[in-house]
């Protein structure tokens, strides 16, 4: 059984735990594999979304005004790290249509051997908007950290983490790191190997989601 963390949610809803079966398959071909990480995203981000601020409207039926609640505020952001949360970025879309995307690039630094952001691009007033980055393998969560420092530094209060395998290692690095981040994973696996690939885990969600293996 799978530690328990705060400030972690397992999202095991029967269907997403059917579709990882089929996405974590070798023989899974890329376009399906595509898809499942597309409607899983969808499926997660129905649970990561339901924190999402909202305010009372009235709306006219066409009986009576009915008292209602919609999303509050600026419209939330969907920051996929490049190059494999791309492939999550159209579930969560279909979720919520309004919402404003963001661009996060990440590399390894050749001098410090640290994440670093090699492109970003963002919408205006970060600082009043609820973000979620999306990555679907979560190792070391050392690009996690990078991310999540690089729109702390840019005004984000409201963050969180959506991916769909987790490994221990990189859960606990994040928490410790910052204090306020919430992750939503669908699996925590059991651990990283010595090429820090999560175990069972999927392999490479970039080249398994755009074919470059």
């Amino acid at each position: 059984m799978a530690k328990s963390y705060d400030r972690v949610t397992v999202v095991d809803h029967p269907l997403i735990q059917h579709k990882m079966s089929i996405l974590r398959d070798k023989d899974t071909p890329c376009a399906q594999f595509r898809q499942l990480v597309r409607e899983l995203a969808l499926l997660e981000g129905y649970e990561a979304s339901r924190h999402l601020h909202l305010e009372p409207v009235d709306v006219e039926t066409p009986l009576m005004t009915a008292h209602c609640q919609r999303l509050a505020g600026r419209a939330p952001v969907i920051v996929p790290i490049l190059r494999a949360g791309l492939g999550m970025l159209d579930g969560f879309l279909e979720l919520i249509p309004h919402a404003c995307v963001g661009h996060l690039g990440m590399e390894r630094d050749e001098t410090t051997h640290e994440p670093r952001a090699y492109y970003a691009k963002m919408p205006s007033h970060l600082d009043e908007r609820q973000v979620v980055v999306v990555d679907p393998m979560f190792a070391t969560g050392g690009s996690a950290i990078a991310a999540i420092q690089y729109l702390r530094k840019q005004g984000v209060k409201d963050l969180t983490l959506m991916v769909l395998v987790a490994a221990p290692e990189g859960i606990e690095a994040v928490l410790a790191a910052d204090p306020d981040v919430h992750i939503f994973t669908c699996a925590i696996d059991d651990c990283l190997n010595e090429n820090a690939y999560i175990l069972p885990g999927l392999g490479d969600a970039g080249d398994r989601i755009f074919g470059t293996i």
